[in-house]
């Protein structure tokens, strides 16, 4: 899978722009502050419907203007897929193949791709809100299911958390519509639960021999999900839904209290152990960046396990804050199978085939030009 043509109108920096790429390395080169990053996250904009980088839509339109549009041809196998997306502060609309899609949901997953950027070196030791995101991301992308059953889940959340506010400050009395709300709320919760373990034990497979390659054989990695109550990768549908139950109404007088759901997807965790070390607490600054690589590159693969195609590979700026080692163990998974985009100021220092081969492109306040 690779993305043939990408056009911007209203986005961001950018008026209108138009470009072509080929199916390997693009280098996106020039100064800080010049536009590179807004390239890229129009790149995964397009694929997501969502941006990385902030929650705010309206952010993504060009200052004055009424709406933004991305538009992109990517090549799956034997065809070519024309995707659009136009932001505008209605909402969102979405189209492929110029049939414009009902739900964002049934849209995500025409185009995947994998975005590393520094702050996905603090995924171990950031917040378990960027590990939830990671995970949700990631599983929504192959399975447009998921993003239904988040969609609702988060729906319901809000709902739950309101009557509990509700009941908190006494306007509400009757706990009728909260025993309803929290029976909703399971039935999405448990099938969270499970897409979520059974994504983590795939993820397993695949980080644990790229960790160790990049270690040299000396570190064996292992990923454990920990949710925010008594359930596991072993327990059925049945046995998760009575645990949430049961716990529900334990800690029903503590909700109300605070007038938040105390429970759920939402709420869990992922840890992330190092030859039996917790990463984040013991692990250091190197085992933490060896730990997020090795998430990364085993995200290509299990996509590419699910979908029979590799993703597209966005590395926003994310070289110069790897070594010599982990920079070459990078470049070398992805020569000749990956289509990637790497955005960086310079490309001294960085010694390897797969960028002497790459096409660059030059950023210049706002200007893409390509270097021949």
């Amino acid at each position: 899978m690779y993305i043939e043509q990408l056009k911007l109108r209203n986005y961001r920096s950018y008026q209108d722009m138009e470009l072509h790429f080929e199916n390997k390395v693009n280098v996106i080169l020039g100064e800080n502050a010049q536009g590179k990053t807004n390239v890229m996250e129009s790149i995964f904009v397009l694929a997501m419907a969502k941006s990385h980088r902030t929650s705010n839509d309206k952010e993504l339109i060009r200052w004055d203007e009424e709406y933004a549009k991305i538009e992109g041809r990517v090549k799956k196998r034997n065809t070519s897929i024309p995707l659009e997306l136009v932001i505008s502060k209605k909402g969102k609309k979405a189209k492929s193949n110029h049939i414009e899609q009902q739900k964002l949901s049934q849209y995500v997953g025409n185009m995947n791709v994998v975005m590393f950027a520094p702050e996905d070196l603090h995924l171990v030791k950031g917040n378990p809100q960027g590990r939830r995101r990671f995970i949700d991301m990631e599983i929504g992308q192959v399975s447009p299911v998921y993003l239904h059953d988040m969609s609702q889940y988060q729906k319901i959340l809000q709902q739950r958390n309101h009557y509990l506010k509700l009941l908190q400050t006494r306007k509400q009395v009757d706990k009728t519509m909260l025993d309803v709300l929290t029976e909703q709320f399971i039935q999405y919760a448990v099938k969270i639960l499970q897409r979520r373990f059974q994504f983590l034990a795939l993820l397993q497979k695949w980080a644990e021999p790229i960790h160790a390659g990049i270690s040299r054989g000396l570190e064996v990695l292992k990923i454990e999900y920990k949710p925010s109550l008594d359930v596991s990768e072993s327990s059925n549908l049945s046995k998760m839904i009575e645990v949430f139950q049961e716990k529900f109404v334990k800690i029903q007088g503590r909700e109300i209290e605070r007038g938040i759901t105390l429970i759920g997807p939402h709420r869990d965790d992922l840890v992330f152990f190092v030859n039996g070390r917790d990463v984040q607490t013991y692990g250091s600054q190197g085992q933490q960046r060896t730990t997020a690589l090795s998430l990364k590159l085993a995200e290509i693969e299990l996509i590419h396990t699910e979908i029979g195609e590799y993703p597209i590979l966005l590395l926003d700026d994310v070289l110069s804050e790897l070594d010599d080692y982990r920079q070459s163990h990078l470049l070398n998974t992805i020569q000749g199978k990956v289509q990637t985009f790497v955005t960086t100021t310079s490309v001294e220092g960085i010694d390897h085939q797969t960028l002497r081969e790459a096409s660059t492109f030059h950023v210049k306040q706002g200007n893409v030009t390509k270097v021949k």
